[in-house]
């Protein structure tokens, strides 16, 4: 009989904390639904004690998700146990998990202490965590490098001061797959009380080996992989969940392992975590990427066509990538339209299928079939939509290899048309100085990004912004055939955010909030250099997927 592997996913943890994967309280909570909504056991939403920031979105995880283990990181200190209680304390299930180093390396350079001191504290947190919880959690940091009696002395003591679960984690992505399964063994049969507690594992993906590794501590006894949605984490990331879980459906002659996991909900998941974050998934990611179904090889298609498992070890269908003989164009009626987002895994209302059919009419004008990758980017573009405060009404765009790019920006905001016209060095750039000029609120590029959803010609351009001013940092998104429009739509997508917090703040100032008040009167606008920084595009193309990335120069 399949013995149940528990899935813990770390991607609002160890995922967000790598660079360029940050996320506001508002998108981690969408993110967490989701991760409800794919069937993970565990969310670890994050390490309350780092920030009050980190504190108020475990808080809010933990009050929102209710069919899920939600646990909070924690370094094996008092404050930090406290804090992290304090935050998921509100959980269906609640978990606490704390860690201390465990390699003589991270001792001695790190903590600056012995192993009998490390001992101690490990204990003794373990055991004040435990009375305030009943879910413990322990991890000896480093333990693939720390020396194994020392590593079991830690984990018997632990288990026996209250840890329901131990993992075993391989920090730095140092082990090989036979050395990592090894250590599990070792430590299955060297800890006298080790079946009182769960055995879990966090591979990082430093040397390409996170997944392999996890198979192998799975298939020497741990029963909980930690994981995160498309690998993300520090440095090269950890093991990529769909790939772990797909690999265990693939292989059940190796991995006779059940889970709870819906792996229909595996695409869905990675294009949310894209879109929240800004960053794309490369075209050759296994599993998810826009190439994992792909096949352009006459050899390959003509294989494909006698019998699909000729290339595909497994189906678009069980990962929510829906194949149809649907044609989607101009001519397409609404029933037709929801019908396929339903297909696609969508459930819209009333008021979002009106809104989208109108934006799915406008691109079926432009472009002779709608794929679904299309309505995908479509729908990411569409819902959680930023705040009508400026809507675009019209631009036009003088641009050439002989002259400066110029731009008649035309926006609209209580039915009033505000125009501004500027130069600059492209003529996105002149777009947004344009609009920099109309709202009259200093702002950062910080990330510019345009990628082809779809192939072809009329392909739909994809523009992810990143933008930031003294308030904070705020993300927009616009699809389009016309890479300027869609550029327009996601920078607007972001301004609405920045002007909506900007002037919440100044009416809650004027209200007689004085924290508020102090931080609308701190407010400068930004330098004159940061204003006025030169852009340049920069272009590459890989495979099917053109990118490009607006920087400061």
């Amino acid at each position: 009989m399949a013995e149940h592997i528990a899935i813990f996913d770390t991607t609002l943890r160890d995922g967000e904390q790598a660079p360029g994967y940050s996320m506001n309280l508002e998108e981690k909570l969408r993110f967490a639904r989701q991760l409800e909504a794919l069937g993970v056991d565990v969310i670890e939403a994050g390490f309350a004690i780092a920030s009050p920031g980190d504190f108020a979105s475990v808080q809010a995880i933990a009050s929102a998700v209710r069919e899920c283990t939600v646990a909070s990181l924690s370094r094996a200190l008092r404050k930090d146990i406290d804090c992290a209680w304090d935050a998921v304390k509100g959980a269906a299930r609640p978990r606490i998990h704390t860690f201390i180093a465990s390699s003589d390396l991270h001792l001695e350079y790190k903590l600056k202490m012995s192993r009998q001191q490390a001992y101690e504290q490990a204990v003794s947190m373990v055991r004040h965590a435990r009375n305030l919880c009943d879910d413990i959690e322990f991890s000896p940091e480093d333990a693939a490098r720390s020396d194994r009696d020392f590593l079991c002395r830690l984990v018997e003591g632990v288990i026996d001061a209250g840890a329901r679960v131990i993992n075993v984690p391989d920090t730095v992505g140092y082990s090989m797959p036979q050395e990592f399964g090894e250590l599990i063994s070792y430590l299955m049969h060297h800890v006298p009380n080790i079946d009182k507690a769960i055995i879990s594992v966090h591979c990082h993906n430093d040397l390409g080996l996170a997944v392999a590794n996890t198979l192998a501590g799975l298939k020497a006894g741990a029963r909980q992989a930690e994981c995160t949605v498309c690998g993300i984490g520090e440095r090269a990331g950890n093991a990529a969940v769909e790939e772990l879980v797909m690999a265990i459906r693939t292989r059940r002659d190796l991995y006779d392992f059940d889970y709870r996991l819906k792996t229909e909900e595996l695409y869905k998941t990675s294009r949310l975590l894209s879109s929240i974050t800004g960053v794309a998934i490369a075209p050759n990611k296994a599993v998810v990427g826009a190439n994992a179904f792909a096949h352009e090889s006459g050899i390959h298609q003509h294989g494909m066509m006698a019998n699909a498992k000729t290339y595909e070890i497994m189906t678009p269908e069980s990962i929510g990538l829906k194949k149809t003989t649907m044609v989607l164009g101009k001519h397409s009626g609404q029933h037709a339209f929801v019908k396929r987002m339903e297909d696609l895994g969508y459930s819209l209302s009333a008021e979002m299928t009106a809104k989208l059919f109108a934006d799915f009419k406008n691109v079926a004008d432009k472009k002779k079939e709608i794929t679904d990758r299309d309505l995908v980017a479509l729908m990411e573009s569409g819902t959680h939509a930023a705040p009508k405060i400026y809507e675009l009404d019209n631009f036009v765009v003088n641009s050439g290899n002989t002259m400066t790019a110029t731009a008649c920006v035309t926006l609209k905001r209580d039915g009033k048309k505000i125009q501004a016209v500027e130069m600059a060095t492209g003529p996105v750039y002149a777009c947004f100085k344009a609009v920099e000029r109309i709202i009259k609120h200093s702002y950062v590029l910080e990330d510019y990004q345009l990628r082809a959803v779809t192939e072809h010609r009329d392909a739909l351009g994809e523009v992810l912004v990143k933008i930031s001013d003294n308030h904070g940092v705020y993300r927009g998104r616009g699809v389009s055939t016309d890479v300027i429009e869609a550029s327009m739509q996601s920078l607007l997508a972001a301004v609405n955010r920045m002007i909506e917090v900007a002037e919440r703040a100044h009416q809650e100032a004027e209200s007689g909030d004085q924290s508020a008040g102090r931080k609308a009167k701190e407010w400068v606008p930004l330098s004159e250099e940061a204003r006025s920084r030169d852009m340049k595009i920069t272009g590459t193309v890989e495979g099917d997927v053109t990118k490009e990335t607006l920087h400061a120069r």
